[in-house]
């Protein structure tokens, strides 16, 4: 059972896909990004990820950079740039590195239409030698059209991932999403029937009028359906930053407490299902690549979450994705006007950045340790006084220990664990509004 300390869970923090964070990138030119390919050999291995910014459907919930897919020109002409940045990469590469895997986000990739996504597929495989590399997407289940059965089973897609959020259709409604169960269920069996291998549903509690019944009775159709991995994640509400979120009512949020007794609810149901706990928010049956990579101490964190996979660099391709390379960070110019006419002169269109100093690397070795493996070795390098002294609160409560030559997460100590990474963390900002909640 686990203990809640509201004390310790009172600061936001940063959900660590990269350190430093997005919230220390600063300003950079085409230069900046051109330098991180300088590393790449001949054999590095290569990880894409594309980012499609626009749905059919914007739900109010979402904190995604996003928008309406409903004006075609506009969404051509992204693709347009999308097909130039390709380009434009693979010729800065010139035939370096060997892409492992591509995937798919946003967005909803399959808001475009689908004669456009199999050029791009296309595109893809050609530019970057790509024929063997394992795809993965994620889909909207309410967009999710014959056409797109059909590019499904005959891409190689064997990792999908369903934005599901909920199934009680009253708290659909509060957050601007509704897709009917069946609607679900017929989507599973297509995608199982096409061939997925690894199938994950996005779920979501502190969700606008969700109780505890309401998040067990998603968890047990969600079990039913038997996803090979689950992520359940906190809603943030943060309607200053994001100006969809003002269409929910904040009044109607579960508390502090009663997000915590939610997180803890579906952890219980989930594992008891077979599931094996992944990091902090994320579940996996036994069988999957992520559980097992979690197994044999291979899990790691980027830009995407919890993942098994271990390239050593990832390139973002569209606007606002982010590329992470040994010795840096490459943001896209987040603007979509803007990212158009970047990628549309040839130019590469990273906008926002950082570089990793050996600090930097070696700090975020240890909070990507605490969060994928609940225990991190100090190699050479032990915290010192005040990072002790922002650990020593969980230290006295029992939920960590800290020695000379490693952290180690205790039991109970999960719904903990962002707030424990988040102590070596030297970037940390007071603005408690720029994070969503601990749990």
């Amino acid at each position: 059972m686990w203990r809640y300390y509201p004390e310790l869970l009172s600061s936001a923090v940063p959900r660590y896909t990269s350190y430093p964070t997005a919230a220390e990138f600063r300003p950079v030119d085409a230069g900046f990004h051109a330098a991180g390919f300088a590393g790449v050999g001949a054999e590095t291995p290569l990880s894409l990820y594309l980012h499609i910014p626009y749905c059919d459907a914007i739900c109010w919930y979402c904190g995604c950079n996003t928008g309406a897919a409903g004006h075609r020109q506009r969404l051509g002409a992204y693709m347009q740039a999308l097909d130039r940045e390709i380009g434009t990469v693979a010729r800065t590469l010139q035939g370096r590195g060997r892409v492992r895997s591509i995937a798919f986000g946003g967005g909803s990739p399959n808001a475009v239409p689908p004669i456009a996504f199999v050029r791009l597929l296309e595109r893809l495989t050609l530019a970057f030698r790509a024929l063997d590399a394992e795809m993965a997407i994620e889909l909207d289940p309410r967009s999710y059209t014959p056409e797109w059965e059909r590019i499904v089973a005959m891409a190689p897609f064997r990792r999908v991932s369903l934005g599901v959020q909920t199934f009680a259709p009253h708290v659909q409604a509060a957050i601007g999403r509704v897709q009917p169960l069946d609607e679900i269920e017929r989507t599973v069996d297509s995608l199982r029937g096409a061939g997925v291998r690894s199938l994950n549903f996005d779920l979501m509690y502190g969700l606008p009028e969700q109780t505890d019944d309401d998040l067990a009775a998603t968890l047990e159709d969600a079990i039913r359906l038997a996803p090979d991995r689950i992520a359940l994640f906190g809603y943030a509400h943060l309607p200053s930053r994001i100006p969809r979120q003002r269409r929910i009512d904040g009044t109607h949020l579960p508390g502090a407490e009663a997000r915590f007794r939610m997180a803890e609810r579906g952890y219980e149901m989930l594992v008891a299902a077979g599931y094996q706990p992944i990091g902090f928010d994320h579940f996996a049956l036994p069988d999957d690549s992520m559980a097992r990579a979690a197994a044999s101490g291979r899990l790691r964190r980027n830009f995407q979450g919890f993942t098994d996979d271990e390239s050593a660099v990832l390139l973002g391709l569209g606007a606002t994705a982010i590329s992470s390379f040994p010795d840096r960070f490459v943001q896209n110019e987040k603007n979509v006007g803007r990212y158009r006419g970047l990628a549309g002169d040839g130019k590469l269109p990273g906008a926002l950045g950082v570089c990793r100093t050996e600090d930097d690397r070696r700090r975020g070795a240890i909070i990507e340790a605490i969060l994928c493996g609940g225990w991190a070795p100090f190699e050479g390098h032990p915290p010192d006084a005040d990072t002790r002294g922002r650990l020593q609160p969980f230290v006295d409560r029992g939920l960590c220990s800290v020695g000379e030559n490693a952290i180690s997460l205790k039991d109970g100590a999960l719904p903990y664990a962002r707030a424990i990474a988040a102590c070596f963390d030297i970037y940390r900002h007071p603005d408690a509004q720029r994070f969503s909640s601990a749990i």
